[in-house]
């Protein structure tokens, strides 16, 4: 739209031309006036001039202006009614915008409400069919860990069956090989059964272990505490290398019936880890000490150190709080058996460096399970009837230096505070061996017991000396003499003399580096 024209224009011209004209009126009307009116006619003349000039330019100014006035007003009239009509045009188009979008989100709303019923019947569908397939996962899972259970449980059942069975034959050879260690007195005789003997007895602790780790009972339970010296001499007995091992224990405490064997079983395994892996010439040294919370017995050796992780490892499986069986192999039950003999009588087992250079293992004793009462204290278990010779044979110390009477010497020729007690039985105390009356008949029933060839006590099969005899073997041997029968006291030492050279020949012809036992766990 172009701008007006200005009206000023215009309006100058039309006063121009009325001022021209007006003024040559006036000039010719003065002229032809007379000449006494002419200045008064000239004045007014001039000023009707100027009037009409003036007059003249409003009158154009104004007509003008009024022309630009309602040619704009026509122009904005003009303006008004095009927007009117694009404004009109707009408004049908959105209508029909609003119209087809109305219909188009209702045709969505219908399209989304079938095809949410569509998903929500299919979710359904698929939540229902993957409840039944995991319904049926579930039972087939359920099946198969009841299976896999019962299936455990049975072998759980069948191994402490073995084992049980395996106690009840090792009882069985023991009994017989005890029997014919009395009946022979040929040394080369002796000194094979009384290797047999020790292997049958590891053979049992074996059998031990597998029932602890099968759940199954392990061992007697004595009617009466057993003195300290009993348990660290019978735990010695049940490894293979006994002859390595010294005792360092002046206690005389006692350790409860019902946790005597299961301390010895725990003792055995470590002495015999000890001894693994130790050199072939290195001692095991055990170190009994009283303490506030109860009795700590230290088995150190001087073999391999373990390392911090090996620590923590052996640390963990002492603890007993967990037991996966399926982790154990046949060279790795013995920590397992201990944190199981822990847990169950309240041990506390832990290992540290030895000073020694190898490995120390700490087992405390609370004293739950401690008795120091002198007359409560039961027999020895199962204490070996054989002459101080045979004791001497098991345990590596010289016999021959001892008389006919008891022996004074201990298990080794380190060990301090060895008592005249030999070394318990490995066997006697299996499950089928029940407990034994210090004061019960072993042979006659007038209460005197029977004597075999030679003098010897004469016990029952599956009895041990010390439960017929639990007053000592000096009773024993007084006995025999109160019967006429002669003791032979020199013949009996150089007898066992040459039969320790014969056994300590064997042993020596060891080999240096025997393949590990079930006790391994390093």
């Amino acid at each position: 739209m172009t701008a007006s024209p200005s009206p000023l224009r215009p309006s100058a011209l039309a006063l121009l031309v009325t001022a021209v004209a007006a003024g040559v009126l006036c000039t010719a009307a003065v002229a032809a006036a007379p000449s006494d009116v002419r200045v008064p006619l000239g004045w007014f003349s001039l000023f009707g001039v100027l009037l009409l000039s003036l007059a003249a330019f409003a009158v154009t100014w104004l007509t003008r202006g009024s022309r630009l006035l309602r040619g704009r007003i026509a122009g904005l009239n003009a303006d008004l009614a095009a927007r009117d009509g694009h404004i009109a045009r707009l408004t049908a188009d959105a209508a029909r915008d609003a119209a087809a979008r109305t219909a188009e989100v209702a045709r969505l709303t219908k399209e989304h409400a079938a095809e949410l019923e569509r998903l929500r019947t299919a979710h359904r569908v698929e939540l229902d069919l993957a409840a039944i397939t995991q319904l049926t996962e579930r039972e087939r899972l359920g099946e198969e860990l009841r299976r896999a259970q019962s299936g455990r449980a049975a072998a759980m059942a069948a191994a402490a069956n073995a084992a049980g069975r395996m106690q009840a034959l090792a009882t069985g050879m023991l009994a017989d090989l005890r029997e014919m260690e009395h009946r022979h007195a040929d040394e080369d005789v002796l000194g094979d059964l009384l290797h047999l003997d020790h292997r049958t007895a590891q053979a049992g602790r074996l059998a031990d272990s597998i029932a602890v780790l099968t759940g199954a009972r392990s061992g007697r339970r004595w009617s009466k505490p057993i003195v300290m010296e009993s348990i660290l001499r019978g735990a010695m007995g049940r490894i293979g290398g006994y002859q390595r091992v010294r005792l360092h224990s002046t206690s005389d405490a006692a350790v409860a019936g019902h946790a005597a064997e299961g301390v010895m079983h725990a003792l055995a395994e470590l002495l015999d880890n000890a001894a693994n892996f130790s050199p072939p010439t290195a001692e095991v040294h055990v170190y009994v000490e009283e303490v506030p919370a109860g009795i700590v017995i230290t088995v150190e050796d001087s073999g391999l150190v373990m390392s911090e992780v090996q620590l923590r490892r052996a640390e963990q499986a002492v603890a007993g709080e967990s037991l996966d069986l399926a982790g154990l192999s046949g060279t790795r039950l013995g920590l397992a058996v201990v944190g199981r003999l822990a847990r169950k009588h309240g041990l506390t087992v832990s290992f540290r460096p030895s000073a020694r250079g190898g490995t120390g293992a700490l087992m405390m004793l609370p004293h739950e399970l401690i008795s120091r009462t002198p007359g409560e204290a039961g027999p020895t278990p199962a204490l070996v009837a054989a002459p101080a010779a045979a004791a001497g044979a098991r345990t590596g110390e010289p016999a021959a230096e001892h008389g006919p009477g008891p022996r004074g010497g201990g298990v080794g020729s380190g060990g301090a505070g060895r008592t005249k007690e030999r070394i318990p039985s490995l066997r006697d105390d299996a499950p089928d061996a029940a407990p034994t009356a210090p004061g019960e008949d072993a042979g006659s029933a007038d209460g005197t017991p029977r004597t075999g060839d030679g003098g010897l006590p004469q016990r029952r099969r599956g009895r041990t000396l010390a439960a017929a005899h639990p007053e000592g073997p000096e009773a024993a041997a007084r006995a025999a003499r109160t019967q006429g029968a002669p003791t032979g006291a020199s013949q009996s030492a150089a007898r066992f003399g040459s039969f320790r050279q014969a056994v300590r020949g064997a042993s020596a012809q060891q080999p240096p580096n025997p393949p590990l036992p079930e006790g391994n766990t390093r």
